[in-house]
């Protein structure tokens, strides 16, 4: 079982036999884990994560968190090729709706302050954390980071506003780790990998830590508010 796309990766380089299992992906069709969601036809089968799609509904929940943004900065592992995707989603997605969007590219913990930094030079108002080994290995300096600055942030994971991150949107991953369970129990009772379709998320969630939004000045708009599903006092 793998979590995330480098590991699918690994795992499916590693070995063209062994059932692999992925936990969550963000873009097994598009970085070539799977031959097809509906007929993967390999030895590696799962859950996608849907990564790229939800970035455009990251930008439409900062913007109305902080209607007066206008550059927004993308916190990235571009050496992540779901990251990469990302960006390349995000990118026109920002300039569509008139943000003027900046890559801050970390590869290491020692690029996190530089890219802050950057972020403040620029005048970023908001930020979007994509998730990756080093971001979430780092989230809590990541957090006291933004703080610091005074940025308005949103992730994909809920761990992200549990931490004092401002928001998280994207899908429940508790839910896909234990949707996974039951694809290793058909494959340990004789289901092939090829034969079992990827699956996608069906389970949305948006958190806002309040004390955060409080911090930073913010006042959640009502439209947020009836929409989100916990609010973090």
């Amino acid at each position: 079982m793998t979590r995330g796309t480098p590991a699918a990766l690994a795992a499916k380089q590693a070995t063209g036999t062994i059932p692999i299992v992925m936990a969550s992906s963000g873009d097994p069709l598009g970085t070539g884990i799977v031959a097809s969601l509906a007929h993967p036809g390999g030895n590696v089968t799962g859950l996608s994560a849907f990564a790229t799609e939800i970035q455009g509904k990251q930008l439409e929940v900062l913007r109305e968190m902080v209607p007066q943004v206008a550059r927004i900065a993308f916190l990235f592992n571009m050496s992540n090729p779901v990251l990469q995707a990302q960006w390349k989603e995000g990118e026109p997605a920002a300039r569509s709706v008139g943000l003027q969007p900046q890559l801050l590219d970390v590869r290491t913990v020692r690029d996190l302050e530089p890219a802050f930094e950057a972020a403040v030079r620029q005048r970023a108002r908001a930020v979007i954390v994509g998730i990756d080994a080093l971001t979430q290995a780092h989230r809590g300096q990541i957090v006291e980071a933004l703080a610091k600055r005074h940025l308005a942030a949103i992730s994909r994971e809920r761990e992200f506003a549990d931490a004092g991150g401002l928001m998280s949107y994207g899908i429940h991953y508790v839910d896909s780790y234990r949707r996974a369970a039951t694809y290793v129990d058909k494959i340990l009772k004789g289901a092939k990998p090829a034969d079992l379709p990827v699956e996608q998320p069906t389970k949305f969630e948006l958190v806002i830590n309040l004390k955060t939004a409080q911090t930073l000045g913010l006042t959640i708009p009502q439209s947020l508010l009836v929409r989100a599903d916990e609010i973090i006092q």
